[in-house]
């Protein structure tokens, strides 16, 4: 039984294919479009279906479009419009009816028949889109009984619960928006979720965040993680006016009051003025009351689960510094986040939830341990790309050996190794990699990337190796957790020491991903460091590259040393 997940409503369009259970594929639509978060500018200006991903989860399955069991859509626009429209031929609603809080985004996605009608007739999408989508889409009749709206909260959650490695746990999401839900407190199951509550709009964590990210400077459900670097730099001089503005109450609830963030810190700063400390300020002390409402609303939820086991999902469990307080100091004794925990997890977390109702089952074939669902090209491709560009190249005698040797002479390559990964994270798939042995790195990285100079680099560590190099590490796969650099280690490895001392790492072992492993052992061998610098392959305003093609142009146009691509190597 095959079941395509679809995310389409807020941003982070994307796909996913399930057979009988089990992950094939799972894509962003930014890889195939070049539009970051799936959004199309003007004239669309809208997210959009993810046509190009959908497209390449039907290719990796196999099949066509008519083969699909089931439809997966994370959103269930019938909770806002109301249950007397579900089921209707057709659905003409004056749109501030069913607008609510959504903004203009939402008039895409109302009506299951505009949904269907799109993928119904490939021949007529929009300007822009390639003619190569009708290969899996011509004749598609998908009758509406396929079609299934799953609440956006659910797929949040079951995208963190039921590919986790927990058969019980207590399942928190924490998001910006969904139809109506912008926290929920679950308790998993098999494959079951009962939602014992949840917190509704206009009530939210991450809309605050994402209204100060804005405040800040930075583009909202984008930059969010750049206020959390920022937060590094700053003094809790603001705690006490977050603490006005989040109110936490009982059972797991809260109400965020008024911000009038203006009133309270002054003008907005603008995109291109210079940072200060009163913006650093204000991202500390946002960053330290988000830290204690999650301890809060979390230690509630275990008291009243009484599980060991806790699983996160929705953007804010993207924030690895908030992650680590709860892990560090808070009530669960175990934690596992899903890596793509912004809404394009959600098209995973509702096709696993169809499939589970639809196969009737609570058992589970799939348990996610690496992120590398996305597409992936063979040498052949990839050298047919080079010579159509006519770039010189050699092929390698030894990936990870000679590789090695060009980041132990302090040099920065791309790496473009295998299926792409599936999240916001670069994981060693689609990945800009460095020595961290000179402190000197990190500002040689954001000049390469045109990143802002306080933002951190992250680590990738040797699996076996993490605790010898960070404090209490342990299987950290994800990039979703900070831990202490050990003391004696930071003068080893400078470049992936955030100013606190922390770093953002990932560990991997020689079963998630062999090249990369082998690479990282490589370098282990030839300096006594099993760590390497691990950023994404990509530039300012740029999804994370995809082809072959996607990475040569980044690498020609970007000031780094090297691109082992395959099993070849560019070198400038």
């Amino acid at each position: 039984m095959y079941v395509l997940g679809i995310n389409a409503v807020f941003h982070d369009s994307a796909a996913c294919i399930i057979k009988d259970g089990v992950l094939l594929a799972a894509t962003e639509e930014e890889r195939f479009t070049h539009f970051k978060h799936g959004k199309r500018p003007v004239p669309f200006s809208t997210w959009e279906l993810p046509f190009h991903a959908i497209d390449y989860c039907l290719k990796i399955a196999g099949i066509h479009i008519n083969d699909v069991d089931h439809i997966a859509y994370s959103f269930d626009p019938y909770l806002l419009i109301g249950e007397k429209y579900r089921g209707k031929s057709t659905i003409e609603i004056p749109f501030e009816e069913g607008r609510s809080h959504l903004g203009d985004d939402f008039k895409n996605v109302w009506d299951p028949l505009f949904l269907s009608s799109i993928i119904n007739a490939p021949g007529q999408l929009r300007d822009g889109y390639p003619h190569h989508l009708q290969k899996r889409f011509v004749g598609c009749n998908i009758p509406r009984e396929k079609w299934h709206f799953v609440e956006h909260h659910v797929s949040h959650a079951a995208s963190a619960f039921n590919c986790s490695p927990y058969k019980n746990a207590a399942v928190m999401t924490v998001d910006g928006r969904g139809e109506q839900a912008t926290t929920t407190y679950n308790i998993g199951s098999g494959n079951q979720l009962d939602r014992i509550g949840q917190v509704n709009m206009p009530h939210s964590l991450g809309l605050l965040y994402e209204d100060v990210t804005t405040y800040l400077g930075f583009l909202h459900s984008s930059d969010e993680y750049k206020v959390m670097a920022l937060a590094s730099y700053g003094k809790p001089d603001f705690v006490k006016d977050f603490r006005e503005i989040v109110h936490l109450g009982n059972n797991g609830q809260y109400t965020i009051n008024n911000q009038r963030l203006e009133e309270r810190f002054g003008p907005q700063r603008l995109r291109h003025e210079d940072f200060t400390s009163h913006h650093f300020n204000i991202a500390h002390s946002l960053q330290l009351v988000l830290e204690e409402s999650m301890l809060e609303l979390t230690g509630w939820l275990q008291q009243e689960t009484g599980e060991e086991n806790l699983c996160l999902a929705g953007g804010v469990a993207l924030n690895c510094v908030a992650n680590a307080r709860l892990r560090d100091r808070g009530a669960f004794k175990n934690i596992w986040v899903q890596p793509a925990s912004g809404d394009d997890g959600t098209a995973l977390g509702a096709a696993l939830w169809v499939d589970a109702k639809a196969r009737n089952t609570d058992e589970r074939n799939f348990e996610m341990t690496h992120c590398y669902w996305g597409p992936e090209y063979t040498d052949e491709e990839i050298e047919k790309s080079m010579k159509l560009w006519k770039v010189p190249y050699r092929k390698l005698n030894n990936i990870a050996e000679e590789t090695a040797d060009i980041l132990a002479q302090n040099k920065i390559i791309g790496w473009y190794q295998g299926r792409m990964e599936f999240g916001p994270r670069a994981l060693g798939s689609r990945s800009i990699l460095a020595s961290p042995i000179t402190a000197e790195m990190q500002a040689r990285l954001n000049e390469v990337k045109d990143r802002e100079d306080f933002r951190p680099v992250a680590p990738v560590v040797l699996e076996e190796e993490a605790a010898n190099w960070f404090e209490g590490a342990q299987y950290s796969p994800f990039m979703l957790f900070v831990y202490d650099v050990k003391a004696d280690k930071v003068d080893k490895i400078p470049a992936v020491t955030h100013t606190d001392g922390t770093a953002r790492i990932q560990t991997i072992n020689e079963h998630q991903h062999k090249n990369y492993y082998d690479l990282l052992k490589a370098f282990q061998r030839k300096t006594g460091v099993p760590v390497l610098v691990n950023t994404s392959f990509n530039t300012l305003g740029k999804p994370i590259v995809c082809t072959p093609r996607d990475a040569i142009e980044c690498f020609w146009t970007s000031p780094f040393d090297a691109l082992v691509i395959g099993s070849f190597v560019i070198e400038k």
